[in-house]
């Protein structure tokens, strides 16, 4: 297969994925767009591997801590990855069966940025399922929401800084992805329980504490936004954003999740600003 063959074939299994990424990434300028698309897949097959509910907590523990050791070589190990996945590739989705081909389409440049980043995302994940995901503080809390969410939000930090010079907050570029997790917690919450038995509300807490946990990390997400100078970067961020916000308020407001007329209408409302 091509590169150009490859490259299209990425962005099909993006698009399937998950079209609210897809659709943002498509913002941004070439060498950008592939680092965060190809980021994207590459967490998104660790995502995977974590959330299937037919894996043990003991091989996803295993599965992860080996991943995490494999992406830090480089060139990466693909055919000891395939082996480590061969007894339970018949589970698994094409997004994870195929981290070599998104690694690879990582421009050279970013190359390291992308593998630390998701590396730690994999040793993070590892160590929560180790601890089967018993959330009980909010220090836990912010330790799980980290790894899984707000490591992207470091991780777009460095590729913006990368790609055209621009720095970010870091601790806000954080908050921009626990905001984002935040709202898929509360939103997934009845579903983690019924279908992987896990729940992410700290002991204690309740529906009122969660929206205010997800309030907060949206406010520094929007104040994260206000430092962002790059008008394609801006708008690639406000989309999920925009979208988060919005789904919390269907949510409070006792609806499960927004129409998905309200979801078009998002989209075209932030396509609008990037014309």
């Amino acid at each position: 297969m091509t590169t150009k063959q490859l490259h299209k074939e990425a962005f099909r299994v993006l698009k399937e994925t998950s079209r609210t990424f897809y659709i943002p990434i498509t913002f941004l300028k070439k060498d950008l767009k592939d680092a965060v698309a190809m980021s994207y897949l590459a967490m998104r097959a660790l995502d995977e591997i974590e959330d299937d509910d037919t894996l043990s907590t003991d091989v996803k523990h295993d599965l992860l801590k080996e991943v995490e050791k494999m992406l830090l070589v480089r060139p990466f190990p693909n055919e000891d990855y395939l082996a480590l996945l061969d007894p339970y590739k018949h589970l698994l989705p094409e997004v994870t069966l195929r981290m070599n081909d998104w690694l690879s389409l990582v421009p050279t440049e970013a190359y390291d940025i992308v593998k630390n980043a998701t590396s730690e995302m994999a040793g993070g994940m590892a160590k929560w399922a180790k601890a089967n995901w018993n959330v009980e503080t909010r220090e836990d809390l912010d330790d799980y929401t980290y790894y899984v969410a707000g490591l992207v939000g470091v991780l777009l930090a460095d590729l913006f800084e990368w790609h055209n010079g621009e720095k970010s907050n870091r601790e806000l570029a954080i908050g921009y992805g626990r905001g984002l997790q935040a709202v898929n917690i509360i939103r997934n919450e009845k579903e983690d329980m019924d279908e992987r038995g896990v729940s992410f509300v700290p002991t204690g807490w309740t529906q009122a504490d969660l929206f205010a946990y997800a309030d907060e990390n949206l406010a520094n997400a929007d104040e994260y936004m206000t430092t962002l100078n790059n008008k394609f970067i801006l708008m690639f961020c406000k989309l999920p954003l925009a979208l988060a916000h919005k789904s919390l308020k269907a949510i409070k407001e006792g609806r499960e999740k927004m129409s998905r007329q309200e979801v078009e209408e998002t989209v075209e409302e932030i396509k609008q600003q990037v014309q």
